[in-house]
């Protein structure tokens, strides 16, 4: 299956190049100068690609080589668009991809060669809600939601580090999961978060980490009337922060009819929108939009630039690519030896692949929008280091697996040699 597979990864190594190759020369040519920046983007972005990709393909050779293609794709989108939209942050995203890559490579090791980690849940569920407390103490506000901090001039985001710490914690608990006991300890942990959140106006986090909480709860206990009673609270909830929170009751009017607000709130979505249905199938072409029309365009409505510029079919391709990444991240749940480690890979999986329908769903207007980002593709450090984080973690269960069934194999081998 090995030799089967490597050609495959290498033909879309090879594709993700030229992608990078062509759109590069397209931002060239129709330049009204030469920049130099795009040269550094261009060639950052490919040397990462085939330092991360060759590095973990010869020294772990049972990594998942489609989760991390899926990855880089990802990545290679969106670096052309945030090239094409402000060179400088295209520039610090190449900073953070490299952050991130190394951070994935930190947590791989930690998650393949040290087996402790769900000793760790009680200790990492006080630090997500500590991260929490601090952005409610110590925050700026961006966009009404007041959900980071500034670090010797950096912008930090807890929340997007809390999502990481919730998928450990939560398969700490399911591994050991005792019924009433489980539940009530989840309940607590997840409910204080989700009020946090909500304290915070990020709405976007609180979906997603009370969808990644029911999916990681069916998967452990299979049990459908936890999960009724879990979206029944989260439907109660979801009515009372519309009763009690304005900033609710604002999304869900924008949610409804934007057009209707479009000369205050509603004007990001309205032009998002206007965007997309610009782009059609194929796109207005690279250079020939204009992304500068659509507010928060390198973060929040990254999904509705592309469109615009490569159409439609690369939007439906985005799509496809983490529908790739739900597959092979739940054969490699299956696949895993404890349910620790399946707990973990579904956790990340969850996590990724929500939070990309929770931000497309919201640009095209499928649900109200939510101020969330659009995993390894929108500009953020924070965002990009927590997505490579999860990635991370999956490629280190993943590596698990292959490296049991190799031992299975050698075992089974050495028997019938016996």
């Amino acid at each position: 299956m090995q030799s089967m597979r490597r050609p495959s990864s290498g033909s879309i190594l090879f594709m993700i190049t030229l992608f990078y190759v062509l759109a590069f020369s397209i931002l060239f040519i129709n330049a009204d100068v030469v920049d130099y920046r795009g040269f550094i983007v261009a060639a950052g972005a490919i040397g990462l690609l085939y330092f991360q990709y060759g590095a973990l393909t010869i020294f772990f050779p049972n990594v998942d080589r489609a989760v991390l293609l899926v990855a880089n794709f990802l990545c290679a989108v969106g670096m052309v668009m945030l090239y094409r939209i402000d060179p400088d942050i295209a520039i610090k995203q190449l900073v953070w991809m490299g952050v991130g890559m190394l951070m994935m490579v930190c947590t791989m090791l930690g998650i393949r060669y040290w087996n402790r980690w769900p000793r760790l849940k009680w200790i990492l569920m006080v630090a997500s809600v500590g991260l929490l407390a601090l952005s409610i103490l110590f925050s700026g506000s961006v966009f009404g939601a007041k959900n980071w901090f500034s670090i010797a001039g950096i912008t930090v985001q807890p929340s997007e580090f809390v999502k990481v710490l919730l998928v450990i914690a939560m398969a700490g608990i399911l591994h050991q999961y005792n019924g009433f006991t489980s539940l009530l300890t989840i309940a607590g942990y997840v409910g204080v978060c989700l009020i946090m959140l909500l304290l915070q106006k990020d709405l976007g986090a609180a979906l997603l980490y009370a969808g990644t909480a029911i999916i990681m709860i069916y998967a452990g206990t299979s049990n459908k009337w936890l999960v009724g009673g879990a979206l029944g609270a989260v439907g109660v909830g979801s009515v009372l922060a519309y009763k009690l929170f304005p900033h609710v009751r604002v999304r869900v009017a924008l949610w409804q009819n934007p057009w209707a607000l479009y000369e205050s709130q509603g004007y990001q979505v309205v032009q998002g929108l206007i965007a997309i249905a610009s782009g059609g199938l194929f796109g207005l072409g690279l250079t020939m939009g204009m992304p500068m029309a659509v507010p928060v365009r390198h973060t929040d409505f990254i999904f509705a630039v592309i469109c615009e510029e490569f159409g439609l079919i690369i939007g439906i391709a985005l799509v496809a690519f983490y529908l790739v990444f739900i597959v092979r991240g739940a054969i490699i749940a299956m696949d895993a030896r404890n349910s620790f480690d399946a707990m973990l890979a579904i956790g990340c999986v969850a996590m990724i692949t929500l939070q990309c329908f929770i931000n497309i769903g919201g640009v095209v207007k499928l649900i109200p929008l939510t101020g969330i980002t659009l995993p390894f593709v929108s500009y953020g450090g924070s965002s990009m280091i927590s997505c490579y984080v999860l990635l991370g973690i999956l490629e280190g269960i993943a590596i698990k697996n292959g490296d049991a069934d190799e031992m299975e194999f050698a075992e089974d081998y050495d028997d019938y040699e016996d």
